[in-house]
């Protein structure tokens, strides 16, 4: 199946590559609860369960989980990085080291956002509730939280993980666990590169892991590969990323002619095939 998401040029380095999903995160939302006394709001309250809150909020807006390599991240980085010149490309395959990759990834700042999510379980808080009146301290908050998983892990490691970072007294459960699709098959990846590769010539299709999540978790259910392919090529200051879901979410016109120009050729290879 092709769906989305990949497809569109990255600019790294000075060089287009485009990144073709072959693979995604696994949705994993929790609800996380701290509980501490309650009591009047005119009487200072010192390590309560709004404390505990803003402890548990610092944590995970400064703190990363563990760093984990997997198969396609190996890959999509190793190709990208071999494109690269130095010291761009050195930085990049320092990323697979797992004793320096967060170092590294601050070094990088913004430039390594991309690669980031694919190296870590990530977890963001998204709700918070505590309290119903302004003049009483609850006795309980919870935050719920967007985990995703990356392949080969299940949401009982994310949850061991995250327990080990924000510590016992935060309660934790999941709420939803949706699998995400098994490993891999490549077997259209090269008819797909092939046709970016003549549309593009200076570009350099590479595996991509999804960070988010698409339908292809549901059609792997039902055995089909899906394939993100959305093909786009982009000015280079434009950063496709930032502008999904955003307030002026636009492409350029001549992106949507070499996108549909280059799906009409590969469903006309893969017929004839």
């Amino acid at each position: 199946m092709l769906g989305e998401f990949g497809g569109f040029s990255l600019n790294l380095g000075g060089r287009r590559f485009y990144p073709i999903q072959v693979a995604e995160k696994q949705l994993c939302w929790m609800r996380a609860t701290v509980r501490g006394p309650g009591g009047h709001g005119a009487l200072p309250m010192r390590g309560g369960a709004m404390a505990r809150l803003a402890k548990l909020l610092r944590v995970l807006d400064r703190r990363r989980l563990p760093v984990h390599i997997t198969p396609l991240t190996r890959r999509m980085i190793e190709q990208v990085a071999a494109e690269l010149p130095a010291p761009a490309g050195v930085v990049l395959r320092g990323l697979l080291d797992r004793r320096v990759t967060d170092g590294l990834l601050d070094l990088l700042g913004e430039r390594g956002r991309v690669f980031d999510p694919l190296l870590h379980n990530t977890v963001n808080a998204t709700i918070v509730r505590g309290g119903e009146k302004i003049n009483v301290i609850p006795a309980e908050a919870t935050v719920e939280l967007d985990g995703r998983v990356l392949p080969g892990f299940a949401a009982h490691d994310l949850l061991l993980e995250l327990q080990a970072l924000i510590g016992a007294d935060v309660e934790l459960d999941v709420m939803r666990h949706d699998p995400g699709p098994p490993e891999p098959d490549l077997g259209l990846y090269d008819l797909l590169a092939g046709v970016l590769r003549e549309a593009d010539p200076s570009g350099t299709p590479v595996p991509l892991l999804l960070a988010a999540i698409t339908d292809a978790r549901h059609f792997s259910r039902l055995g089909i590969q899906t394939y993100g392919f959305l093909p786009m090529q982009l000015p280079p200051e434009m950063r496709f990323m930032d502008l999904i879901h955003a307030a002026d979410e636009r492409i350029p016109v001549d992106a949507l002619r070499f996108g549909a120009d280059a799906v009409y050729k590969v469903l006309v290879r893969y017929g004839r095939a």
